[in-house]
């Protein structure tokens, strides 16, 4: 009998002794000191004398001792769960395909351990099979599984639920996923990875069967569900049919959702299954019971001691007598629609809290207690910015109407975030204020967490003109700061001083002797930096000359003949195109100019009002040019001379649009007069017959030019979701007088240029303000000798937003729109309109500024002409039409 349990005991102590398993502790038998440990006697204590580690290359030894908690001079119980612990936490850390833990030497009370780890292997490389290239790309930014990374199980098992969840959502919910990993020959330590991925076919609900429901039927029901809607049914054709679970889900709620709104709180589906029809299709159940329609009786509000009862009632909304609407309901209690909790939030009351209670069910009728915790009003503690690496802080400061020491206000805060976006220095879909309330003390912390964008714009564009290509360049720098220019420090950025918000404008447009012109504009949106007043001034100045008569006399001349007969070489006659040959100072238009403004933002009605005014001048030099077609009295057309005109002009605007680049709410409103002094009242002059024998008194009645110009544009933004990546309808209506004091001296210029993409060319840019009718060609409604001093344009744009990030901002556009131009203020007629409709893409890039492309077709004929403003391309560079 004590031989048996001697053999046992011997036996025992050998497999513990050397066991390799993840929970074994081990003794290392060593030739000279060979630790004997015992797992039949009793425990001992030991103080750790030392510890290595073995077997891992990549990590030092600290770190990986540490990754067993045991530590030198730490006491552990041999054997015991000290040592079991340790390896417990090497396996969950995944990193090892082996772990033993040795006891190499024992001396005395002190145990010096060995830690023998092998590595798992590194990635080399991933293959993924069975999915394109773009869906590799998706997989490979979710996964994380990345080359030179560890393999372990955890990182397999969650890549196969990652990819699983990914197929699923898109309607794939039977794809399977394998995982192999291949051993290298040449490296024990590395493998290679192959994802296969089979995605199978899409799983699509075959058919949906609703049982219970008699209120609504079969069909509203299956119309409420957004995302589950069966195939093959004519009223699905642009529905999603794929079975997503996640969205089966979320339909359900809804159908919940619209039975409570309906007064049905009790609406409930106690039983639903989805079913394989086939290996493609699902079959969905469900039964609903719908319960009793309930109806509002009363509404009490206790608690309320800042707002009287009736005032709730009011805001609220839902009175007695009305179908017991939980919908609606929750949208009036919370969310952007919180009216009652909008006017605490507004007050400062951030603690605030409604909590409706029903209190009394009574048959179909249900009594509701509004329970309002008001809490103490809030002021504003501290507001931190953070993430605004561009602009001086007191430049962001400025605009934020949530200062410390103030009350808190809900709108105060919105007002901020959309002044903050308006600035244009930062990705206003990533503008994100932090609200952090302290009850203790009665404040609010509020963090401004902002991502700095570039806004300066250069832009570098080329065109073919009459006579030959003309290239621009505009430098627009929006951080200027004038007070920093003559003082270099640290806030350079390039060469000019940045930090003050102002904006820089330097442009040049020339196409060598023909045509040149420059302009340098200032503006300051917070002159003297302590209100919002703004400043501008500006000042150009540009050049064209004209072809001499002799291109038209010969070349021109004999290319026309060749091509009226036939001939091949319409571009290519004696001359060609040659126009250098041809340039004739003697024939030119000299224009310069300045113009000083000052802005100021208003309180009333309300402070998103701006009157600005504007004092300009212009002088134009005429020499031999012929292009202007300003009629004298002797029945000539004016072609030498100057002209000067001297003008003041008062805006007032309105904007509240809550972004600059993709505007989903608000409003744009200008109401403008631009008005010369009536020199025509002064003269004393009869300007019927001024000048009808002499070319120079002729002329001379338009040496001071004058007008009064009237303008009104308006534009609307209007959200069709909630969602932050919505549609958005966009409507404008403008229009346009430009009236005289005088008949007989109409201004020959300030008239207007309509049609086409509204952007300003060289050949017409000094006599008229452009405008843009998509559909028609660039000023066909206006030709030379028929100038607009009347237009009126009315349109809708439907945008979705493709991309919105903080380097680019993409758009599509389908628009409707309509316009005319006339000759004389007394022929306006807002309802003679040229209409037109197309699509097109808009593409902001912050060093470039507004890109994109339209197509339009014009459905109406122009000027008496017998063809329709028909299929037009038009491009966009720098600006919004």
């Amino acid at each position: 009998m004590l031989y048996r349990i001697s053999l046992i005991l011997l036996t025992l102590t050998c497999l513990f002794c050397f066991s390799v398993s993840s929970y074994a502790q081990e003794a290392n038998i060593q030739e000279n000191n060979n630790p004997v440990i015992l797992y039949s006697g009793t425990p001992k204590k030991y103080e750790i004398g030392g510890i290595k580690v073995e077997g891992v290359k990549n990590y030092e030894d600290y770190v990986l001792i540490g990754l067993s908690g045991l530590s030198v001079g730490q006491v552990i119980t041999v054997p015991g769960d000290d040592i079991t612990s340790a390896v417990k936490r090497y396996w969950r850390h995944g990193l090892f395909s082996d772990v033993q833990i040795l006891a190499e030497k024992i001396v005395d009370n002190k145990i010096y351990l060995k830690i023998l780890l092998t590595q798992r292997p590194r990635i080399a490389d991933i293959r993924y099979h069975g999915v394109k290239k773009s869906e590799r790309e998706d997989l490979e930014a979710k996964l994380g599984l990345v080359k030179g990374s560890q393999i372990t199980p955890n990182l397999i098992d969650r890549a196969k639920i990652l990819i699983k969840k990914h197929f699923d959502e898109k309607g794939f919910k039977n794809a399977e996923v394998t995982i192999i990993e291949r051993d290298l020959a040449d490296n024990k330590e590395q493998v290679d990875v192959d994802v296969m991925i089979d995605k199978k076919e899409k799983v699509k609900v075959h058919q949906i069967t609703i049982d219970g429901n008699t209120v609504l039927t079969d069909k509203k029901l299956k119309r409420v569900m957004k995302k589950t809607n069966e195939k093959n049914k004519l009223v699905n054709i642009f529905r999603s049919k794929k079975f997503i679970e996640e969205k089966y889900e979320e339909d359900k709620q809804l159908i919940i959702d619209k039975y409570n709104e309906l007064g049905y709180r009790d609406a409930q589906i106690v039983v639903d299954s989805v079913t394989p029809y086939d290996d493609r299709t699902v079959d969905v159940y469900m039964r609903i019971e719908e319960g009793d329609k309930y109806y509002l009786r009363n509404v009490t509000w206790v608690g309320n001691t800042v707002f009287p009862a009736d005032m709730l009632d009011e805001q609220f909304r839902m009175k007695r007598g009305d179908v017991y609407n939980q919908k609606l309901m929750n949208e009036r209690l919370s969310g952007d629609e919180d009216a009652i909790g909008n006017n605490y939030y507004n007050r400062g009351y951030v603690f605030y809290n409604l909590d409706p209670v029903e209190v009394n069910i009574d048959g179909d009728s249900i009594d509701l207690e509004m329970r309002i915790q008001e809490g103490p009003q809030a002021s504003i503690n501290k507001v931190r910015i953070n993430g605004n690496d561009r602009l001086y802080e007191n430049v962001v400061r400025r605009e934020l109407r949530t200062r410390p020491g103030d009350l808190f206000s809900k709108e105060a805060l919105e007002r901020s975030y959309r002044e903050i976006a308006q600035m244009g220095h930062f990705n206003p879909e990533n503008i994100q204020p932090d609200v952090q309330p302290d009850m203790t003390n009665g404040t609010v912390d509020i963090n401004w967490n902002l991502e700095s964008k570039a806004n300066d714009q250069v832009e570098f564009s080329a065109g073919w003109g009459q006579t030959g290509v003309i290239g621009k360049l505009s430098l627009k720098f929006t951080n200027f700061s004038m007070a920093n220019l003559f003082n270099k420090s640290d806030n350079y950025r390039g060469f000019l001083p940045q930090g003050d918000g102002q904006t820089l404008t330097i442009s040049g447009q020339t196409n060598g002797s023909y045509y040149q012109s420059y302009s340098v504009s200032f503006f300051d949106p917070w002159f003297g930096g302590k209100r919002p007043n703004s400043f501008s001034v500006s000042a150009f100045y540009s050049i064209q000359t004209d072809i001499s008569s002799n291109y038209y006399n010969s070349a021109y001349m004999d290319n026309y003949y060749n091509y009226l007969y036939g001939m091949n070489n319409y571009y290519g006659g004696s001359y060609g195109n040659n126009y250098e040959s041809f340039y004739d100072p003697d024939k030119s238009i000299q224009m310069y100019g300045a113009s000083i403004g000052w802005g100021k933002r208003l309180r009333w009605p309300d402070d998103y009002f701006t009157l600005t005014a504007e004092l300009s001048y212009q002088r134009f030099i005429l020499k031999d040019w012929s292009y202007l077609y300003i009629k004298l009295n002797n029945g000539e057309y004016m072609s030498t001379g100057n002209c000067n005109n001297l003008s003041l002009g008062f805006t007032l605007a309105r904007n509240s649009t809550d972004n600059p680049i993709f505007p989903r709410r608000g409003s744009e409103f200008s109401a403008s007069v631009q008005l010369t002094p009536p020199y025509s009242l002064f003269s004393n002059k009869d300007y019927s017959t001024y000048g009808k024998d002499d070319y120079d008194e002729a002329a001379s009645m338009f040496n001071w030019i004058e007008y009064h110009k009237w303008k009104f544009k308006a534009k609307t933004y209007t959200a069709l979701t909630g969602a932050s990546k919505c549609p958005v309808i966009m409507t404008r209506a403008e229009f346009g007088l430009l009236g005289h004091y005088n008949k007989y001296k109409k201004s020959p210029f300030e008239t207007f240029y309509m049609g086409g993409d509204g952007m300003t060319g060289y050949s017409t840019s000094y006599a008229s303000e452009t405008i843009a009718l998509r559909g028609y060609e660039n000023g066909a409604l206006t030709p030379y000798g028929s100038e607009g001093y009347a237009y009126v344009r009315l349109g809708a744009e439907l945008r979705y937003p493709l991309m919105l990030e903080n380097s680019t901002s993409i758009y599509a556009l389908g628009f409707v729109e309509g316009g005319n131009a006339w000759t004389e203020v007394g022929k306006f007629n807002p309802f003679s309109l040229k209409r037109s409709a197309g699509v097109g893409v808009r593409i902001f890039l912050p060093m470039i500024g507004m890109m994109g492309i339209d197509w339009a077709y014009g459905f109406d004929k122009i000027n008496g002409s017998s063809q329709y403003g028909g299929s037009q391309f038009h491009f966009i560079l720098g600006q919004e039409f």
